[in-house]
């Protein structure tokens, strides 16, 4: 059995830090592989990333760091195929309820914990090769993603439930969807996020969101968050390049 690393530093809430991978090139995940992240996103539900185009990104990453794979949407066939792809870890968008978060783990059980459909031979079992489908559970991380006022007002009770591993807090579509669209840092946005981070601690799962700290901005860790996005390839790329085309115009109004 292969050990899902991610998920066993979500169950013992140890701080952990990732990069977002959303350009669509299995290249750029093999460099950001390499870096030295916890874990890395790999977006589905904003990117061009689709499901053959994850199994290269898999292939890319390697062993370097664990791959999360954020899903389009909430439904059971597209996890399904991941799942049969090899994919450990899952993120799901949009989650609003109780019921809703139960859905996103019961599409990551086999009966009769679940709906997952069996297969044999799939990557994820070596294509037939690997046994253990009774224990496939036990390394599959969950975490949903909390991005309304509506959910956050019951995200301790999302985060009870057996077979959440990780909650996600959103801060771009809550601040959206309460009426801050484009200001995540706003005073309320960022209080509704701190209480979020003390309910999903209370109930004693790690809680993630993407990093807002600067050089001179508190720690989101001193916050009571234990996952962080941090760093994104498509950001990476446009900041980088933006910072040498800077220096270097500098460098030719002065020759």
């Amino acid at each position: 059995m292969i050990i899902n690393s991610f998920k066993q530093r979500l169950l013992g809430r140890q701080r952990q830090i990732g990069g977002w991978l959303t350009t669509g090139s299995p290249t750029v995940t093999e460099i950001f592989a390499g870096i030295g992240f916890d874990w890395l996103l790999l977006d589905m539900e904003h990117s061009p990333n689709d499901f053959l185009l994850v199994i290269d990104h898999l292939r890319a990453a390697g062993v370097g760091a664990p791959v999360v794979v954020r899903v389009p949407w909430n439904e059971p066939v597209m996890v399904k195929r991941l799942l049969d792809a090899g994919v450990a870890s899952l993120m799901f968008p949009y989650v609003q309820n109780v019921e809703e978060a139960k859905a996103a783990v019961a599409a990551t059980r086999y009966p009769p914990h679940g709906i997952r459909g069996v297969a044999g031979t799939t990557r994820a079992t070596a294509y037939g090769r690997r046994e253990g489908l009774a224990q496939a559970a036990e390394q599959i991380a969950v975490v949903v993603q909390i991005e309304t006022p509506e959910a956050m007002a019951v995200i301790g009770d999302i985060a009870l439930i057996d077979g959440i591993d990780g909650v996600f807090i959103g801060p771009n579509d809550l601040a959206a969807n309460m009426g801050y669209l484009g200001n995540p840092n706003h005073p309320e946005v960022r209080e509704a996020m701190l209480r979020g981070a003390a309910a999903i601690r209370a109930a004693g799962k790690s809680s993630g969101t993407l990093g807002y700290a600067s050089t001179h901005a508190a720690s989101p860790f001193a916050d009571g968050f234990d996952f962080l996005g941090v760093a994104s390839d498509a950001g990476a790329i446009l900041s980088g390049a933006t910072e040498k085309l800077t220096i270097y115009s500098r460098f030719r109004e002065q020759a």
